[in-house]
């Protein structure tokens, strides 16, 4: 077995998904150039289908109320990391910011470069969703998504986008940049729902 990887005893191995292997390591994936960020000239944007669009400064996010949570993560190119500490804001939080219109039924998280990440409303609205700034007490790497990044737990970890930059409220639902690209709509990692193949 690779270094990479280590054997699960029984109890670990109960949280790991089919077709995953356990990492003690935090492996770095992600397409195309890394951005470059000045917190100063930083924002976070709330649009779509909500009542008024929010604009939020790495300040306003950094003041809002924190949380630490500590989850297990799996990723696509199957490896699952158990025990991962975050600290940032639950969504929860940001949601008091908004008023969404009736029809909300999905959201596009809105990343660097044109990236985006999609999900229904209900999936973005579980209480282990947050926008997290920091990994087992630090601040985010830049190649783990610094200065923000979604965390969403239960999905693949492609749902959970780097360099996170905004939500769009939709009433219909679409297709982020690897659910584009023959990743799953879905990704529920219990289900192996890998590629769009596996929807079906």
């Amino acid at each position: 077995m690779s270094d990479l990887f280590r054997k699960p005893n029984p109890d670990e191995a109960k949280r790991i998904p089919p077709g995953q292997k356990l990492t003690e390591r935090f492996p770095v994936l992600h397409y195309g150039p890394m951005p470059y960020v000045k917190l100063e000239d930083w924002d976070f944007k709330i649009t779509g289908l909500v009542e008024k669009a929010v604009y939020l400064s790495w300040q306003d996010i950094m003041a809002l109320p924190q949380s630490t949570i500590t989850t297990d993560i799996h990723c696509v190119t199957r490896w699952s990391k158990l025990d991962t500490v975050w600290t940032g804001v639950k969504i929860g939080e940001i949601m008091k910011l908004v008023k969404l219109k009736p029809n909300v039924k999905f959201v596009v998280a809105q990343a660097e470069y044109g990236f985006t990440a999609n999900m229904p409303l209900e999936v973005l609205l579980d209480d282990d969703v947050m926008l997290a700034h920091s990994f087992e007490g630090k601040p985010l790497e830049k190649e783990h998504g610094w200065p923000l990044r979604l965390l969403v737990p239960k999905k693949y970890f492609w749902k959970s986008a780097k360099w996170v930059r905004g939500l769009e409220f939709l009433s219909q639902d679409k297709l982020g940049f690897w659910e584009r690209n023959g990743y799953s709509n879905n990704a529920d990692p219990w289900k192996e729902e890998r590629y769009s193949s596996d929807n079906w």
